[in-house]
This record gives structure tokens, C-alpha cells and sequence, in this order.
């Protein structure tokens, strides 16, 4: 049976996935006649399209394309400008994470958990210095131990753990869900926040280096302790006039590089870059980071700041980007060790249908369930 669809909407859905009707037509030969309106579809080959560009089908049955705004606080801009419709790949990262967020808070209330401390428990008009040296007591982070740490990766995780153990559900995923196909662009976002008391998730874009996920994992917990969820993308030039956001950067760069013992680390060379990097290795985040602490010490101009900051960007956007790693060791990173340990206990207690726990880790057969459960300690 065919079935009548607005041109337009085909259109609209191409380029909300970032397609054009001729690139789709490779995949898609009737298309290109579907949009002149000279044939019609048939509804299973709607169904095909729709999944085709990640749009709900019901989408493409309305007369005008649906507003679709961030079910979250946007806190993303570029030169202080917010940024343009979010892409499919954005929107459903969000949505499958605010699903685990409901199912953890359900899963703590059953047990009796109290409210989490610290969440809300700081105010924007308080000192960066000093909420972040609270949150370094309340993780057990040490800077010391971690300049010890040979690799960006090391510390990462270390961190990650560390705020896993406070009772924060961190999930890290470079693509949407477990579909190495859609992957997540670093530059439409680097992480966001899902604020609760009971059950906070901080979200990190995995595509993006190492080192700069050390500094979204701080920024997302300056979010957690003001109790502001939020969607962000790190501008390390400050370039910014949200208050929360600015806030936020201040308390993530006292976390990680204290400037007090950055200035103690600091030596006063020549070559800046050879600087930046020794300074990088030490506290391990990104390069940039260290270049906004050296402008914010004092030791450089600003106009030093940018011409090294414009050479620095492009530097880090040449460089390879790495792949690879243990399955099951990536599967627990996306979903978070705390989430996952607790899903699959549930589910093995019959408390949880295993068709919910498969739809919430993303993934269809039993033994991976079992292997995952294996893997975590839980089986």
C-alpha cells in the first residue's frame, strides 16, 4: 500500500541525520522520485528510510517538521552564539541516558538510598578554589598520585572510578549506544550533566582525546555540585558569558591544575609548546588547559595566549585518533560500572525484565549480558 508523505519532510529528515537526497539515493534509488512527489512509498519503505536517518517515523506524516529542542539546559556556544539544531546522534544519546537515569533512581528508592551529599551543595557565587578543593577531599584525588600515572588513560580512569565510588554514574561512548556507525562529534558537544540527588549522571563524548575528557569529567562535576544539569562544549579561551558555565571551567582547572602548584611546576622557558606539553604530561589534561593556566598565571599576553592557542588547535585536529580495546571493558565505561553492576543484579533477581536490561545496555543476546556480568563481578 502506498501512503502520502510531504516532499519537504523528506528533506528536512536528510538534513537533520546531515544528508543530502542525492547522497541517500545511493542507499535509497526511489528517493529522489519520493521528493519530486512522482511516485509515492509504500509504508515499509518509510519505515526503512525513517530508520535509515534516525527519525521516529510518526515524524514524517506531520505537514511541518516538529521543533525539536535539547531536553536539557543548552550551555553550548560558539563566539557566545548557541548552536543550530541538534543532530539525531546528540538527541538519542540523551534520551537512552535519561532512561537509565529513571531506572537507577527507581532501583536506589527500592534500596533506600539516601540523597547524595554533595549534589546542590554548592552555590555559583562561591570561591572556584574552595569548591574545588572540596570536591578533591570528597573523591580521595590526589595530584600528586596522579602525576605519577605514566598515561592520559590511567588518570582518566582512575578519576572516572573515583567519582563512580561517590555515587555519580559516569558514562563514557564515543558513538550512540553500542552502533560504531554513529558516531559522536566532539565539536556539536564534549559531555553533559543529569543532575539528581539520588541518581546524578555525567555523560563524556569518548570520540574526544583523553586529555580533554579529564577536563569535561571535572566540568560536569562543577554541574553536580551546583545541582545544574546541562549540556556543554569546553572552551578553554573563556569565551563565554554564561555564569555557569564560566564558573563551572574555574572549578574543573582548580581541580585538576591547582594554580598555586601549577606556579610551582611552572618554569619560565622560551619554547611555550615544549612548555605546554611538559606541563600536560604532569597534570595530565590537555594542552590547551595548561595554556589557559599559563595566561591565567600571568606568565603570557593575551595575545600570546591566542596566537599560541590558534597553533595549539590546530596541532591537536591533525593528530591520529586512536580505536580499539576490550569489548567488555568499553561496554562498562559506556553505561557505567555503577549502573551496569546494578541493572544486571536486578535482573538476575527477576526484579528487572532481561528485554529492559538488554534495551538499557544496548545489546541483544543473553551471553553478552552473561559475559558483561562475568566481567563486572556481578556473575
Amino acid at each position: 500500500m502506498h501512503i502520502e508523505i510531504q516532499p519537504h519532510m523528506l528533506s528536512w529528515a536528510c538534513r537533520r541525520a546531515g544528508y543530502t537526497i542525492q547522497q541517500l539515493a545511493e542507499r535509497i534509488p526511489q528517493l529522489v522520485e519520493w521528493e519530486a512527489g512522482e511516485i509515492r512509498p509504500t509504508l515499509k519503505q518509510i519505515e526503512r528510510f525513517a530508520k535509515t536517518v534516525h527519525v521516529p517515523v510518526g515524524y514524517l506524516f506531520l505537514k511541518t517538521p516538529p521543533k525539536e529542542n535539547v531536553p536539557i539546559p543548552d550551555f553550548r556556544t560558539v563566539s557566545n552564539k548557541h548552536l543550530a539544531q541538534p543532530s539525531p546522534d546528540l538527541l538519542d544519546t540523551i534520551y537512552i541516558c535519561q532512561q537509565r537515569q529513571s531506572w537507577y533512581r527507581e532501583y536506589a528508592v527500592s534500596y533506600g538510598e539516601k540523597p547524595l551529599y554533595f549534589v546542590k551543595q554548592a552555590k555559583i557565587a562561591d570561591d572556584p578554589r574552595i569548591v574545588a578543593k572540596k570536591i578533591r577531599h570528597a573523591l580521595g584525588f590526589e595530584i600528586a598520585e596522579r602525576q605519577q600515572m605514566k598515561t592520559w588513560e590511567e588518570a582518566l580512569r582512575k578519576f572516572i572510578e573515583q567519582v563512580d565510588e561517590l555515587g555519580v554514574l559516569v558514562m563514557v561512548n564515543g558513538v550512540v549506544g553500542n552502533n560504531n556507525k554513529r558516531k559522536l562529534d566532539p565539536e556539536e558537544f564534549r559531555g553533559f550533566t543529569l543532575s539528581d540527588e539520588l541518581a546524578p549522571l555525567i555523560y563524556i563524548n569518548g570520540a574526544d582525546s583523553k586529555s580533554a575528557q579529564m577536563f569535561t569529567l571535572a566540568h560536569e562535576l562543577a554541574h553536580i555540585w551546583l545541582g545544574e544539569s546541562g549540556l556543554s562544549n569546553f572552551d578553554p579561551t573563556g569565551n563565554t558569558k554564561n555564569k555557569i558555565e564560566l564558573w563551572s571551567n574555574r572549578v574543573a582547572a582548580e581541580i585538576l591544575v591547582p594554580l598555586e602548584q601549577f606556579k610551582s611546576e611552572y618554569q619560565n622557558a622560551e619554547d611555550l609548546s615544549k612548555n605546554m606539553n611538559v606541563l600536560a604530561r604532569c597534570f595530565k589534561v590537555s594542552t590547551l588547559v595548561i595554556l589557559r593556566r599559563i595566561y591565567d598565571a600571568g606568565y603570557i599576553t593575551q595575545d600570546q595566549f591566542w596566537k599560541g592557542y590558534k597553533a595549539e588547535v590546530k596541532r591537536l585536529h591533525d593528530l591520529p585518533k586512536g580505536s580499539g580495546g576490550n569489548f567488555y571493558l568499553t561496554q562498562s565505561a559506556r553505561v557505567s560500572k555503577r549502573f551496569a553492576r546494578s541493572l544486571i543484579s536486578s535482573t538476575l533477581e527477576g526484579i528487572t525484565l532481561h528485554r529492559d536490561a538488554f534495551r538499557l545496555l544496548g545489546f541483544s543476546k543473553h551471553s553478552t549480558f552473561e559475559a558483561l556480568g562475568h566481567s563486572l563481578g556481578v556473575i
